[in-house]
Formats: structure tokens, C-alpha cells, sequence
């Protein structure tokens, strides 16, 4: 089965937390602080795998969770990083935020690395919160979360070359006369229901991949018929083979079909029409084609470049080939010399590690006796800060204060006993 688009969820390891310890070896007097740092959370990373054809490796399982980084140990010993989670997909494929819809990155090289949720730090052990006026803190920080994403993967074929056209127009044979594809061939409209992929070897040496893309009805840029699913793999083709069919007995103007399939690839949510193309007549080995081809050429003017071939009988498939991979080496050497900019839609994700959180905060009475805190940064220091010891509790208590927390309880009305929720922490208000 192919499968080129689907969702997934990836959480990231949490780091792990810092420990409160002291040490107590016989011969050292004075002690101190000896809680180490928490090892850090495990990271999720997609890989582009040349021996992936499609995304079944995750149609039965969606949900990928990296390892928790371990605790603090006594004795200044740092907790174990958790390993990084890899996962491998097709080249091709394009990740999105599946809320946002923002573009992440693209995965189009083998072994090329994307890194989609970041692994939460390790909390500090009490070893760094020792002054000279507190020798003996019972102080430590909670490790991060890991980032928790909802990711949109699409895969879009790579390919050289894509066989573009109505169908029943002989894309299926030809990709399966040039190349050892074996696709599904049948007279009957979306034979091919999936991409097909084979490579095309040519006498002199050489090479180029090339797709049966599922063939187009009007309508497919709005999503009629195979749409947008379609269109999809035609980003990627650096050259367009555009079949028309020849054959008098199937009731179609060849030129009403071209224009269509051209209006349709103009639709798109980028003008796919800018790619080089080759215009072919296929099916000319059936009896009146040659009338119903000089009737097309009539209507597509002088100046148009067209290309007779027969899948069945061979006829004109090798010059179009040598012209086809003339056209892949011209393309490509333009390409490298000038390497292709993101679209202006496209927001490449950029992780920012030392992004400076938001120090606003807002104060929501929730019930008469009750209230509840939200701010970015605000929640991060509740969830960072080790509770279970009293020197931590204080130490978040003059930080809250000079954040301004407490004057903004009171303007809201906040009394002596009156409950105070930030994240997942209760404390009783006191004036």
C-alpha cells in the first residue's frame, strides 16, 4: 500500500531533576552541598532513508515517545542522558505542523537529519546554589518537559521526470516500456492510483528517475478526483512529460485535454505550469492517429515542439528519452549553480534555545475563593522549581514577589486563605 501523507504525535524526553544531597565522608568537615544536575531528555529526529518508498511505517503506530533523562545522584554525580529517537521516512518528504501548518523542514537528501522535538535540560542539583551566606541550600530545579508536536508528514515522489496527462492516455506503458517498473495497465480511467517510480537507462550512459503520476480530470487543482494528491509529487519533477492522447476512438478533442491538464497544473497552489515540458502524442500506433495528430498540431500553432511515440510499437520513445534527460542535465546544472529558495509562504521552524520567554502574566478569578495565574514564563519557574523543600518553596516565593504577583492578587481582590493555581502548583495566598 502507498501511503504519502499521514499524522503523527512525537513527545520528547523530560529532563531529569536536580537532586538535594549533602555529603557526609568522615574526614571532611565542613560538608556541602553534593546534589548533581539531571541528565538531559531525549530528543526525536526524522532521517531520510533511500530504501523507504512510502510513510506505512507509520499508519498502525503514531505515537513516538523518547527515554526521560535520570535524576541528580548524591555525591555531585550528574544523571544519564536519555539516547535520541530516530525515525526513519522516504526522501521526499515535507513536514509540517499538523495546528500551525507551519513548514518544519524537508527531507530530500539520504541520511539528511530533522530534529522535531527537543528534549527538556536537566534540572541543576543543589551543588550550584551554594553562597556564602547559604552553605547548605535545599535547593534544586525540575528538569524541562520535552516538546510534545502534532506533525503533518507528506511524501512527494523524487523524480526526474513525470508522466503527467488524462487517463488511459499511456502513461503506465511507456513508464513500463523504458524502465522495469511493472505499474497496474488497464483501459480504464484511474488505473493508477498510486505513484510509480522506475529509472530510465539510457544507450550512452545516462540515468534518470521517472514517475506515472495518477492521472488528472478537470477539477483536480479543487481536489476533484485524485487532486491535490496528484499534484503533490509534480512539485518535485524537474521536467514535465505531457501525454496527449492520439487515439481517434476515444471520443476527445487532444487539444480541449491539453489545455485542461495545463489549467489544472496553473491552479495549484504553485504554478506547477513554469516546469519544463514535453508535449507527446502517445498511441500513434492505432489506425487514424496520424489524422487526429495533424488536427492537434493545427490547433497548438507552428511554434509547438511535439513528440510522436508509440509505447507498443517503440516508435519515437528513444529520442524522446535522450531529449527528456537532456533537459534533466540542463535543469540540474542550473539547479546547483543557483540552489532554489524556499517559497515566500514557507516559514522554515527554527528551534531557538536561548529564545527569551514572555514575562507577561494575567491574574483570572476562577471561583470566589479561587484564582488562577498564566504567563509563559511564569509557569516555566513553577515547573522548574523543586517544592519539596522549604528553602525552594521560599525561593519561589521571593521570586513570584518580585515579579509583581503579589500586588496583582491583591488588586484582584485576593484574601488571606484564598487558593492560587499556577500550572499544576496550589498555594494559599497570605498578605
Amino acid at each position: 500500500m502507498f501511503v504519502d501523507q499521514t499524522k503523527i504525535d512525537v513527545q520528547a524526553g523530560k529532563g531529569g531533576d536536580g537532586a538535594v544531597a549533602f555529603r557526609h565522608e568522615k574526614y571532611v568537615p565542613l560538608g556541602g552541598p553534593a546534589g548533581g544536575d539531571g541528565g538531559r531528555g531525549g530528543s526525536i529526529y526524522l532521517v531520510a532513508d533511500s530504501g523507504l518508498r512510502t510513510l506505512m511505517d507509520f499508519r498502525f503506530r503514531r505515537k513516538f515517545k523518547a527515554d526521560n533523562g535520570e535524576n541528580g545522584r548524591i555525591k555531585s554525580q550528574y544523571g544519564r542522558g536519555a539516547k535520541d529517537v530516530y525515525l526513519k521516512v522516504p526522501m521526499g518528504t515535507t513536514v509540517y505542523d499538523f495546528n500551525t501548518n507551519e513548514l518544519i523542514g524537508d527531507l530530500v537528501e539520504n541520511g539528511q537529519k530533522l530534529l522535531v522535538a527537543r528534549g527538556g535540560r536537566g534540572g541543576r542539583g543543589n551543588i550550584h546554589f551554594a553562597t556564602p551566606t547559604r552553605t547548605a541550600p535545599e535547593i534544586a530545579e525540575n528538569g524541562e518537559h520535552g516538546e510534545l508536536r502534532t506533525l503533518r508528514l507528506e511524501l512527494k515522489v523524487l523524480a526526474d521526470v513525470g508522466l503527467v496527462g488524462f487517463p488511459s492516455v499511456g502513461k503506465s506503458t511507456l513508464l513500463s516500456t523504458v524502465t522495469k517498473a511493472k505499474p497496474k495497465i488497464a483501459a480504464y480511467e484511474f488505473t493508477t492510483l498510486t505513484p510509480n517510480l522506475g529509472m530510465v537507462v539510457l544507450p550512452d550512459g545516462r540515468d534518470f528517475s521517472m514517475a506515472d503520476l495518477p492521472g488528472l480530470i478537470e477539477g483536480a487543482s479543487k481536489g476533484v478526483g485524485l487532486g491535490i494528491q496528484f499534484l503533490r509529487h509534480v512539485e518535485r519533477t524537474k521536467v514535465i512529460l505531457h501525454l496527449v492522447s492520439m487515439d481517434p476512438n476515444n471520443g476527445r478533442d487532444a487539444y480541449e485535454d491539453y489545455q485542461t491538464i495545463r489549467k489544472e497544473l496553473a491552479g495549484y497552489t504553485s504554478d506547477l505550469t513554469a516546469k519544463k515540458e514535453l508535449i507527446v502524442a502517445s498511441q500513434m500506433d492505432i489506425p487514424g492517429s496520424e489524422e487526429k495528430l495533424a488536427e492537434f498540431k493545427k490547433k497548438m500553432g507552428k511554434d509547438a515542439i511535439i513528440y510522436p511515440i508509440s509505447s507498443v510499437t517503440h516508435q519515437g520513445v528513444k529520442e524522446l528519452m535522450s531529449k527528456a534527460a537532456d533537459l534533466v542535465d540542463k535543469i540540474a546544472k542550473q539547479e546547483a549553480e543557483q540552489p532554489a529558495q524556499a517559497s515566500v509562504e514557507e516559514k522554515a521552524y527554527i528551534y531557538d534555545a536561548k529564545k527569551k520567554l514572555d514575562d507577561h502574566f494575567e491574574v483570572t478569578r476562577t471561583g470566589e475563593n479561587s484564582f488562577e495565574i498564566t504567563g509563559e514564563r511564569i509557569e516555566r519557574l513553577v515547573q522548574r522549581t523543586n517544592l519539596d523543600h522549604n528553602d525552594g518553596v521560599m525561593l519561589l516565593a521571593r521570586k513570584l514577589k518580585n515579579m509583581g504577583v503579589d500586588n496583582a492578587l491583591r488588586e484582584k481582590g485576593a484574601q488571606n486563605g484564598d487558593d492560587v493555581t499556577i500550572g499544576d502548583f496550589t498555594f494559599e495566598y497570605v498578605e
